[in-house]
């Protein structure tokens, strides 16, 4: 079973996936389980988000020395 999120009035994607996992980075990942809300800028309240089951919270952006 996937993981879902209910949004509260105002919620933004950053501001869920920040919510949810801690970081705002992973809001892409979550807008691609969402393509009907591409367009969505700030939600209403009761909207139903898939979140993915799964995030790779290692940060493959870190220069090799502060892995």
């Amino acid at each position: 079973m996937s993981k879902t999120y209910t949004t509260v009035s105002g919620d933004t994607w950053d501001l869920i996936s920040y919510k949810v996992f801690g970081n705002e980075t992973y809001m892409d990942k979550i807008i691609k389980l969402n393509t009907k809300y591409i367009n969505t800028i700030v939600f209403k309240a009761g909207v139903t988000i898939n979140l993915p089951d799964k995030i790779n919270t290692t940060n493959d952006n870190l220069p090799p020395w502060k892995k």
